[in-house]
This record gives C-alpha cells, structure tokens and sequence, in this order.
C-alpha cells in the first residue's frame, strides 16, 4: 500500500484546512485508515482513524469536534477536514494504513498498529 498525503499549508488560526490521502491498490479499502502528527521536538500523536467501511472514528481528545475523518474508497481517498485552527496544531500530518484490521479497536489509537505511512504534509497555523 502507497499512501500520498497533500493539502497542508500556512493558516490562520481559526481557519480551516482540508487534507487528502490517497492510497493505492484496492485492498486499501479493506483497512483502517488513520491520521497522526507530529510537532517539532515531540512524538508523533494519534489524531484520528477510520474503518475499512468509513462507519466508525475515532479522534483524539485534542481534535474532536474540530476535525472530522471521511473515507471515500471507490476514489481510493482518505479526508482530514480541519476547523478552527490553533497554533497548537502545527505539525507534519501523516496518512497511515492499518493493513491488519478493517473494523477500529483500542489498537487504533497507536502507531504500531499502522504498517503503512505515507509522506508528511506540512500544516502551520499562525496566532
């Protein structure tokens, strides 16, 4: 699975950014699907997945109700829409497959359970 994520850029905060991912090959659309991201000098975080179906997400305490995860498999895509932007998500977000599981479980929330990253797109939002 190729993952390729775009749609980062320079914001203000309280804006709103949309991101795309798109993942290759049909079997992607048997797996969960998530978004992580990382900010100079810290870990990568867990902000949101999604199942193989698309009915199910989950999202990060940060994030919910400000960021919404949607799935469009006949297009082979994965969406991040983003509102209200804060300065506090500035980070390098990051599409990634989980290539084991189609349906969410306590795994989804971490890194290890993701087999397949795709390039970081930059997302810098301005106070």
């Amino acid at each position: 699975v190729q993952l390729q994520a775009s749609g980062g850029g320079l914001v203000q905060a309280g804006d709103s950014l949309s991101l795309s991912c798109l993942f290759s090959g049909r079997a992607g659309s048997r797996y969960n699907m998530g978004w992580f991201r990382q900010a100079p000098g810290k870990e990568r975080e867990f902000v949101t997945t999604i199942s193989a179906a698309g009915t199910v997400t989950y999202y990060a305490d940060s994030v919910r109700g400000r960021f919404t995860i949607s799935r469009d498999n006949a297009k082979n895509m994965v969406y991040l829409q983003m509102t209200s932007l804060k300065p506090e998500d500035t980070a390098v977000y990051y599409c990634a497959a989980d290539a084991d599981h189609a349906f969410l479980y306590d795994g989804s929330y971490h890194r290890a359970a993701y087999e397949y990253w795709g390039r970081g797109t930059q997302v810098t939002v301005s106070s």
